[in-house]
């Protein structure tokens, strides 16, 4: 099995990985910013459960930071309390964006995210299955329900080589939508491998993940290797660490 293949069958409660047949997965982690928050978590309380059931979730105060009148700082402190109540990570303004801090602070090799911003697929820099969906199925998550999708195609980007002078891992992506245009990751999720791979660090990692979201694709992700401990460790969270590849 490939990588995508091992997470999923980990986390598999419905369905059969064949390519365009609905799936049930488990979530174990979820994220949300303020923009789209607020919404998930009033479906949220209508759900009617007392703690989140998710092995971790995080709001995250981030996008709506300018205050021009009384409607961003009302979702903010609706947001927070709600935070509380239902034992819920609150990351307050300023933290920083939550896609690049939940890959800093929170982000575990072989674990599922599930998030309200279309670029928590940054995650998979570091070997996690990390999508971004809408409020509601966010809001199902954290109530214990698993995430329902179709199954994608899973697509082997193979890396050889190493960046030149003055090439960024921006550039690798860049390169994979001229090819593929803003279309062609619909119902994809792009697993990355190869010799090339060892010589990307995890934020360049995360850079090439985050921008699979702009060719439409489900989700991105890199194996777990010495270069996610390397970055596990410089955040003091080694212990998280687990290998994973193909």
């Amino acid at each position: 099995m490939n990588l995508t293949q091992k997470i999923l069958s980990s986390h598999l409660i419905e369905g059969e990985m064949v390519k365009g047949q609905e799936i049930a997965i488990k979530i174990d982690q979820t994220l949300t910013q303020d923009s789209t928050g607020t919404m998930a978590y009033l479906q949220l309380e209508a759900l009617g459960i007392d703690r989140v059931k998710t092995e971790l979730s995080v709001a995250y105060i981030d996008h709506n930071t300018l205050q021009q009148g009384p409607e961003n700082a009302d979702d903010h402190k609706y947001i927070q309390t709600v935070a509380a109540k239902y034992g819920i990570y609150f990351s307050r303004p300023g933290n920083g964006i939550c896609h690049q801090v939940h890959l800093e602070r929170f982000g575990r090799p072989g674990k599922t995210l599930l998030g309200s911003d279309s670029h928590t697929p940054t995650a998979g820099g570091l070997g996690m299955l990390a999508i971004g969906a809408g409020g509601l199925d966010v809001a199902l998550a954290m109530a214990g329900e698993p995430y329902r999708i179709i199954m994608p195609s899973i697509v082997n980007v193979r890396l050889t080589g190493k960046l030149r002078p003055w090439v960024s891992a921006k550039d690798v992506i860049l390169e994979l939508l001229r090819r593929l245009t803003v279309k062609g990751g619909v119902g994809k999720i792009f697993e990355y491998s190869g010799d090339g791979v060892k010589t990307l660090s995890v934020p360049e990692r995360a850079t090439i993940a985050n921008m699979g979201a702009e060719l439409g694709a489900t989700t991105s992700i890199f194996p777990s290797d010495e270069r996610t401990y390397e970055f596990l460790k410089a955040q003091g969270r080694e212990e998280v660490f687990v290998p994973l590849a193909a």
